[in-house]
């Protein structure tokens, strides 16, 4: 049961697995929307190779997908160690923070080098210390100038470079390291479409972000990463400040207990539908195909459940960048997502918040379309305002064809859920603005002669602009 428009989006992420013309022709192909990097694994050449491959890639299929470049941000890691050392349970270890520096008992007690100076003034006594994706877990008994001393409470094998997570400290690394800055530019001189900024604590750490791009003319869209508890905290202010919000559960499921990460992606999911974000499911969506050529069943289930919550993106992480499966994942991904799709009940969601008089009327135009089953939705813009707003709303079974003049908006208008977006100019007269669409999508055999347009635009009227909406049936 295959429809001929799938409405949750595809994010795959760039690896050794995906990099080559190949792979990248095979991916687009089967209906991928946005490319990630991932500059935790990643340099500058690498960066303008692949970009300019994935455009080259995008262009001679006629696909033209968008790139987000999640930057590394705010990151503890352990140092180099020359062989791994096996923590034992009930060990007494120390992480260091000025290494050469004087121990008490350093003949007896092991340690790593730790990245993060300040560490020992963020955390107190008790808290927990994580690391590598908690595999090795540790409780600090005291506080040094130059150390922290722990126990082991869960054994493990530390090899270098492990990261380190701090459940519930809050740390005061900067949001926006110098690294972050020095990828971003290099992705910014190769048309970088979103910037996924990790580790968000606070709405400041979007507005510092935001003055970045500013300053270099860019109108990259920021990608708020929800990973630790900071960010539930503050979750409300920090989609408010975003473009949009990815549920990064790996770190997020580190940092909160278990138990508590599915009531988090549920809160997430609505706090984005409500404010009118995008709102991505990321993170083990389907790890076992690393290594495996079918899902588990309990993956089908929670990428069902991610559309099943309205989300506008699901995303592959180590499955494209490492695994051995990566095109049957993504149609793994496409076929469960039309499957939900098509078993939606029908039920009109009033998920978003009518602010302001053009929310209302983009309402009346979802309502509408929600009233006639086989419509679709026509819309125009030039900033993504109506194209955001009418995705928010989450028209039931309509389609929103949108078009836009700008070709990087038109690659933005990819992460939006329902949103298939058509790069075309406009015209000065609205009216021929959608006489010139209607004639594109008649050619792309998305319409029909007898099919209804639900269309949101502006008209002239009295030589001013209005916003309206109008229904339309195609001759």
């Amino acid at each position: 049961m295959k429809t001929d428009f799938r409405r949750t989006k595809i994010i795959f992420t760039v690896g050794p697995a995906t990099e080559s013309e190949e792979m990248l022709e095979k991916l687009i192909r089967g209906g991928v929307d946005i490319a990630r990097l991932n500059m935790a694994h990643a340099n500058h050449d690498w960066v303008r190779t692949v970009m300019r491959r994935i455009r080259a890639v995008g262009e001679r299929v006629g696909r033209d997908i968008a790139i987000l470049m999640d930057i590394k941000g705010p990151e503890i890691r352990t140092g180099d160690v020359s062989t791994p050392l096996v923590l034992k349970a009930g060990e007494t270890f120390d992480f260091t923070v000025k290494p050469g520096a004087d121990r008490e008992n350093a003949e007896e007690v092991r340690s790593v080098d730790v990245n993060y100076r300040d560490l020992v003034n963020d955390i107190r006594v008790g808290d927990t210390v994580l690391v590598d994706n908690g595999l090795i877990r540790l409780e600090v008994l005291e506080k040094h100038d130059a150390h922290i001393r722990c126990r082991v409470l869960i054994p493990g094998e530390l090899k270098s470079r492990r990261h380190i997570n701090l459940p519930g400290v809050k740390v005061n690394l900067p949001s926006l390291t110098d690294k972050d800055r020095a990828d971003t530019l290099a992705g910014l001189a190769e048309g970088l479409d979103f910037v996924a900024l990790s580790f968000v604590r606070t709405a400041g750490d979007i507005a510092e972000l935001r003055t970045f791009l500013a300053e270099h003319k860019s109108k990259a869209r920021i990608i708020a990463k929800i990973e630790d508890q900071s960010g539930i905290t503050h979750l409300e202010d920090i989609v408010r400040a975003s473009d949009g919000v990815m549920i990064a559960r790996g770190d997020l499921g580190i940092e909160c207990p278990f138990e508590e990460l599915p009531i988090i992606q549920r809160r997430a999911v609505r706090a984005c539908l409500a404010n009118s974000r995008p709102v991505i499911v990321a993170t083990h969506m389907l790890e076992s195909m690393i290594s495996q050529p079918m899902p588990t069943r309990a993956e089908i289930t929670d990428v069902a459940n991610a559309v099943y919550e309205l989300a506008d993106c699901v995303m592959l992480s180590g499955e494209t960048t490492v695994g051995q499966y990566p095109v049957e994942c993504v149609q793994i991904l496409d076929k469960v997502a039309r499957r939900i799709e098509v078993e939606d009940d029908g039920e009109v969601r009033e998920v978003a918040v009518f602010t302001g008089d053009r929310m209302k009327m983009l309402h009346s135009a979802a309502v509408l379309a929600n009233q006639l089953p086989d419509s679709k939705i026509l819309t125009f813009t030039r900033h993504g305002f109506m194209a955001h707003g009418l995705a928010a709303l989450r028209p039931v079974h309509a389609p929103i064809l949108a078009f836009t003049p700008h070709a990087q908006l038109f690659r933005q208008l990819r992460l939006l859920r329902a949103v298939e977006p058509f790069l075309m100019p406009l015209a000065n007269e609205p009216d021929a603005t959608i006489e010139n669409a209607i004639t594109v999508l008649k050619q792309a055999g998305r319409i029909a002669p007898g099919d209804k347009l639900i269309v949101a635009t502006d008209i002239l009227s009295l030589d001013r602009l209005v916003d309206s909406v109008q229904l339309r049936t195609v001759r």
